[in-house]
């Protein structure tokens, strides 16, 4: 949204303060990422328990309905000495009392209000109402007053809060000598009275030099407080998250800032262990501050690299193997396909990937679960493989927050616009592989969270492909293209899987329709399955019961779009790879020298990934001297028993 710069206005309400509990300050529109988003509440009592209260915020945008779009339940709250309480994100200094996540306060126009009710009361989309309403602000960041919402909370003015990119503004109360209140936009002042009175506050702040250190690493942790303290400030540290514990580390978590100084540090040495638990998180925080003194920062995290990670039998997807991870598919899984064509194939495959009685579909979050262990890095288990660029990234730097940088999250290889399902409540619950929905042919909102249509991918490529079709987006410059096949697979899994999905030639617009078909068919022939994909559909296939079926019988595609429309379907007759087990490529990777192990002389033809043939030879019985740049191609022999095509790397 543009803002403006705006004189700051006052706002005068002729109303003494006779609540119990009001709102005294909001900044719902912190600069750039808004990581410093509050509310901050007041009671006219220090120390008052909000047991028995909520916060509600509710949504003055058309969209939104002036409905409730979020609930915060203030039970086992209390405000501080100076009657203050701080609900705001980690940005927030001093550290909030209650913490939520930044970048949930919409700006405006919105309102919050404080109620005396339960969170159930106000279940999403509820429309605002004053009933058992204590105090309430509409507010904006440079918008048009939203008169229905004002309505129906009992409000007659819209507060602005004024911000701007370089200059930040909350909304502030002021109460004067003759009680009448009035409201401002100035600099925040979270945990401090907005008219500089009050018990003044101490806060402390943690720092660490690196926020990633590697097992048997040591590093200092420093504690400053603002101003100097009076008298010595004892107090005490916890670094204890999840798995990370004492066994983890040495170090004194007992610590004393000396009467007149402000500062005191403590050294920690990371325990090097033979134990592969994984890379971790320890949590710097506070376990007994007093006030005055107070957390200026809190839960501060550093990242633990475990060094005992263990490396797969196979090979990435950029240095693939292939004949080392078989099938798990049950015996017989396919055998229903044998003697049919066109239709009548299409249908029985979908009625073994989609059937009710056995097919399962989790959730949208338990896919971060299944891509953890699907999409695991063969090169180092603490790591994921990210799809597009080609590279691992640690599977604790999954995105969270607003920031993508460096980060990874879930890329609908099929997007989500282009497909027309979408994600509802219960897709926000990891509930584990044990909870399912049922799910047929028809459910095509479960394409939302089928995994075989899901990859790790870095965030910021992500959010680059978009909801680009396949020969629009064709993947970062510089690299392999190792993924292609892969995608392939994964969109037409999805047009056999659900009904209302299709893969089509050029690039539609229309719903449920996703592009270009001749490209897809081109990666898939060109990029064929290996070990990490036949991992990872065995992965998928614990969860969710079915299979790709491309990835098992890859000639499956040219029976339904390819080259073998209205041919007669046989399993045992599509495997070329069992016809030429005899023969080997090696070495691979190679500096350009291919020896080929063969009983018979063979026909090699070499490919880009992109699927331009690059090189031709006949009767080859040796080697071959390939004379290519590094990369990733792909070789195709062929003798009258049949053909393979295997992926090499040039360096």
């Amino acid at each position: 949204m543009k803002r403006f710069l705006i004189v700051p206005v006052i706002f005068i309400c002729q109303i003494s303060w006779s609540q119990v509990l009001v709102i005294n300050e909001l900044d719902p529109d912190s600069p750039s990422t808004d990581t410093a988003e509050f509310v901050e509440l007041k009671s006219q009592t220090p120390n008052f328990s909000t047991d028995g209260y909520i916060l509600v915020f509710f949504n003055g945008s058309s969209s939104g309905a002036d409905s409730s779009y979020m609930v915060i339940d203030l039970n086992g709250y209390q405000t501080d000495n100076n009657g203050l309480l701080v609900i705001g994100s980690e940005g927030v200094y001093p550290f909030p009392q209650l913490l939520i996540s930044e970048n949930v306060i919409q700006n405006g126009a919105d309102a919050v209000g404080i109620y005396q009710a339960s969170v159930n009361d106000f279940p999403e989309g509820t429309l605002a109402t004053q009933a058992n309403l204590i105090d309430a602000m509409v507010y904006g960041t440079n918008d048009p007053d939203d008169t229905v919402l004002m309505g129906l909370l009992g409000e007659t003015v819209q507060y602005n809060d004024n911000g701007t990119n370089a200059t930040e503004r909350s909304i502030q109360r002021f109460v004067d000598g003759m009680g009448v209140e009035s409201y401002s936009a100035a600099t925040p002042t979270p945990r401090r009275e907005n008219d500089g009175s009050g018990t003044a506050i101490n806060p402390i702040q943690i720092s660490v030099v690196e926020t990633q250190y590697d097992e048997g690493a040591s590093f200092d942790i420093t504690f400053t407080a603002e101003v100097n303290v009076t008298s010595d400030l004892n107090f005490t540290i916890s670094l204890n998250n999840f798995g990370f514990n004492t066994s983890d580390y040495t170090g004194n978590t007992n610590l004393t800032i000396l009467s007149g100084t402000n500062s005191t540090s403590t050294t920690i040495t990371l325990t090097d262990d033979s134990d592969d638990e994984g890379d971790e998180v320890m949590r710097i925080q506070f376990t007994d501050l007093e006030e005055p003194i107070v957390p200026g920062n809190n839960f501060v995290e550093v990242r633990v690299v475990d060094n005992d990670f263990t490396v797969a039998a196979w090979g990435t997807p950029t240095n693939p193997t292939t004949g080392i991870v078989q099938s798990t598919q049950p015996d017989g899984y396919y055998d229903s396909l044998d003697g049919l064509s066109d239709l009548a194939l299409r249908q029985a495959l979908q009625d073994i990937i989609a059937d009710p009685n056995v097919v399962r579909a989790q959730t949208y979050a338990d896919v971060i679960d299944i891509l953890m262990e699907a999409d695991q890095n063969p090169a180092n288990s603490n790591q994921v493989w990210l799809l597009y660029i080609e590279e691992g990234r640690a599977k604790l730097d999954l995105q969270t927050g607003s920031s993508n940088s460096g980060k990874w999250n879930r890329e609908h290889t099929f997007p989500r616009s282009r497909g027309g399902f979408f994600d509802i409540e219960e897709d926000e619950v990891a509930d584990g592989i044990d909870v399912f929905w049922t799910t047929e042919a028809d459910s095509l909102r479960h394409g939302n969270s089928d995994a075989h249509a899901l990859r790790a991918a870095d965030a910021a490529e992500n959010s680059s492909r978009g909801n680009q079709h396949y020969g629009q987006y064709i993947g970062p410059s510089g690299t392999l293209g190792s993924f292609r096949g892969d995608v392939a697979r994964s969109v037409l899994y999805m047009e056999i899987r659900y009904n209302g999905l299709e893969v089509v030639n050029g690039f539609p617009t229309t719903t449920g329709q996703l592009g270009d078909l001749a490209t897809l068919l081109d990666w898939h022939r060109n990029d064929p399955p290996d070990d990490f994909e036949m991992n990872r559909n065995n992965v998928v296939y614990t969860w969710q019961f079915n299979r790709n079926p491309f990835i098992d019988q890859p000639d499956l595609v040219e029976y339904i779009w390819g080259n073998n429309v209205g041919d007669v379907w046989d399993q045992q007759l599509s495997v070329d790879e069992n016809e030429l087990q005899g023969v080997s490529l090696y070495p691979n990777p190679t500096s350009g020298r291919l020896y080929i192990n063969t009983t018979n002389a063979v026909n090699v033809e070499v490919y880009s990934v992109e699927g331009k043939r690059l090189r031709q030879y006949s009767a080859i019985d040796g080697y071959l001297d390939l004379d290519l740049a590094s990369g990733l191609y792909l070789v195709k022999l062929e003798t009258e028993k049949g053909s393979m095509t295997k992926k090499i790397i040039v360096e």
